[in-house]
């Protein structure tokens, strides 16, 4: 890529450091696309970055040269009907970094506005300051389901998401927190993160209508959203509880069994991306309420490739990968 201009007003330009592997990037890796939307190639990924600013453009007001910062992807109007009630994530004119509209962050200086900077507190590693956007999903998602203290809670696939999901549950006030993966070695690393029940997904259905005695969860987090965990999502949910769809389906027309979430009344919600929740991420990391756990390779920007293979093949005990872009 040619070198970045000088920043427009209002924009900064930064310096990536770090960038993890997410699984909407695996989506474009394997699948060519994701949902409906399909790749225009050459197509740079990445959106989970940590660097730092290293130019200003005019009218910055709250961001320096030197600053260590975080961005949020999703470049928003601010103007329209979703951005005026505070749902930028379903902003009309949104661009995301990293989709087919906008080139994502494996390269080595980007600019962004300055509102999509969100500073990376001093006593996080760079390593750390790339969980900010993984962690802002998560943040999001508290605020469309809500655990009151108390409650059991499912967790549908331990990659990255998930295991993030289980520790935030906690954190909530869940009494229960199951958790289940068809690898083993995930499942280990999610024990690290503090899921308490981590379990082969074969054996979900049966472990959580015994320990909750055939009544089913409160709440079901789907980060796999494969066929059967979706439906197994839905018969382990409690008649009036709520199944969240948060993992992108591979498959686009699912065989979902919507029957039996009518017989109970479910309520059936879905995800969209973080809604600028980079602040509130930071906070949780810097105060070491979410654990890192989960980050297991950290490779140089020219293994870039391997490190979509591994996450491809699941191989060498992988969790969350993270690309050095410049140390």
């Amino acid at each position: 890529m040619p070198d970045p201009p000088d920043p427009g007003p209002g924009e900064v330009l930064v310096k990536l450091h770090q960038v993890g592997i997410c699984g909407s990037d695996m989506h474009w890796y394997l699948d060519g696309g994701i949902g409906h939307t399909k790749a225009l190639y050459p197509q740079v990924l990445g959106h989970e970055p940590a660097g730092e600013i290293i130019a200003v453009g005019k009218n910055v007001h709250h961001r320096k040269v030197g600053d260590r910062v975080s961005i949020e992807p999703s470049i928003t109007c601010g103007h329209c009907e979703y951005c005026l009630r505070g749902q930028h994530n379903n902003c009309i004119h949104c661009v995301f970094l990293g989709s087919s509209g906008m080139p994502g962050l494996f390269r080595e200086y980007a600019n962004i506005p300055e509102h999509n900077a969100d500073p990376v507190p001093d006593n996080l590693t760079w390593s750390q300051a790339t969980l900010i956007e993984p962690v802002a999903v998560i943040v999001h998602i508290m605020e469309l389901v809500h655990i009151n203290v108390g409650d059991t809670v499912a967790v549908m696939g331990s990659g990255p998401i998930g295991m993030l999901c289980a520790s935030m549950a906690k954190l909530s006030g869940a009494s229960k927190v199951f958790l289940c993966d068809k690898l083993p070695h995930r499942l280990e690393i999610a024990a690290k993160m503090g899921a308490e029940r981590p379990i082969l997904v074969d054996r979900m259905e049966e472990l959580v209508m015994d320990e909750t005695r055939g009544r089913g969860v409160d709440l079901v987090l789907d980060a796999a959203a494969a066929k059967q965990t979706i439906n197994m999502g839905i018969r382990i949910t409690r008649p009036g509880g709520t199944y969240m769809l948060i993992g992108i389906p591979t498959e686009e027309n699912l065989d979902i069994d919507i029957q039996t979430a009518m017989s109970k009344e479910i309520l059936i919600r879905t995800l969209k991306r973080s809604n600028h929740k980079g602040a509130a991420a930071a906070r949780l990391l810097a105060d070491k309420r979410v654990s890192d756990a989960l980050v297991t390779h950290v490779l140089p920007f020219d293994q870039t490739a391997r490190g979509f293979e591994l996450l491809a093949d699941y191989s060498d005990g992988v969790g969350k990968v993270i690309i050095e872009v410049a140390k």
